[in-house]
């Protein structure tokens, strides 16, 4: 896996959204006319009020759910090794949803157990993602006896075991306190400049969003669609630093006012 060039996101695009609509059964119309590309490598934000189908759009990428029109495409798909279908995708939800009768081990081995790989064979594969995740030695530990910020750990090394090329995040850090918010944030970037992903985020944090990204999507509600794209022009990696300097709070203050107005234009 190759390591990432300061300034990623220039590659080829790896997803595409077109014209893409939503409405539930209720009458909900979700989204509406929702159209986006990301390219290989990028770490891209969807930021946006609650209620705008930032959810709903990644599910739809994820394939958990079916647009009710445009369409959603995964460019540059590829078999597994059984030839079937792959299109390459790893997910972590908001909680860390954990099996609570399973270990660290076989929590993360659930993805390659659904798809039929034996545990004596892959066991070095999820040893790999444990130790990435930093929780090497914790293997035999179980839900109950781990952090909130630990159980996140888990949640993300079950979705990079199957060495996703595409990571969809759906708010993972939000229920963390925010010295452990910015731990795993900086722990996030090392991983994604060190394996390759490409990374889709959604947050309700402009704070967190300028920090990760290199690119910021604003989406508005009602019906939810992108209004506003933000670059953050700042190279990798991002400490500390970046967080207390002048850069990083004009970029913020951008971000923030086109949420705002994005905000109001919903009402």
């Amino acid at each position: 896996m190759n390591a990432m060039s300061a300034r990623p996101g220039g590659g080829r695009d790896l997803l595409r959204l077109d014209d893409v609509t939503k409405t539930f059964s209720n009458g909900t119309t979700a989204l509406s006319g929702l159209s986006l590309a990301i390219r290989e490598n990028e770490f891209v934000s969807l930021l946006g009020p609650s209620g705008c189908g930032k959810s709903t759009a990644l599910r739809l990428i994820a394939g958990l759910g079916e647009p009710s029109g445009g369409r959603v495409e995964m460019l540059q798909a590829r078999a597994d090794a059984s030839g079937r279908f792959d299109r390459g995708i790893g997910f972590v939800f908001q909680e860390p949803t954990l099996m609570p009768w399973g270990t660290v081990f076989d929590n993360v081995y659930l993805p390659l157990r659904l798809r039929g790989r034996r545990r004596a064979r892959v066991e070095g594969d999820i040893e790999e993602a444990i130790g990435l995740v930093g929780l090497s030695g914790f293997e035999n530990a179980y839900p109950r006896e781990l952090s909130g910020g630990m159980k996140m750990r888990v949640s993300i090394a079950r979705a990079l075991v199957t060495r996703p090329r595409l990571l969809l995040m759906d708010e993972p850090f939000a229920a963390l306190d925010e010295l452990t918010r910015f731990r795993l944030n900086d722990d996030l970037l090392g991983l994604w400049r060190k394996l390759g992903w490409t990374v889709v985020l959604v947050t309700h944090s402009v704070y967190e969003s300028v920090y990760l990204s290199s690119r910021i999507l604003v989406m508005a509600a009602r019906p939810g669609r992108i209004v506003a794209e933000k670059p953050v022009d700042r190279p990798y990696p991002r400490e500390e630093s970046f967080r207390t300097s002048s850069d990083y709070n004009a970029y913020c203050r951008a971000v923030s006012k086109a949420l705002s107005l994005a905000t109001e234009g919903a009402k």
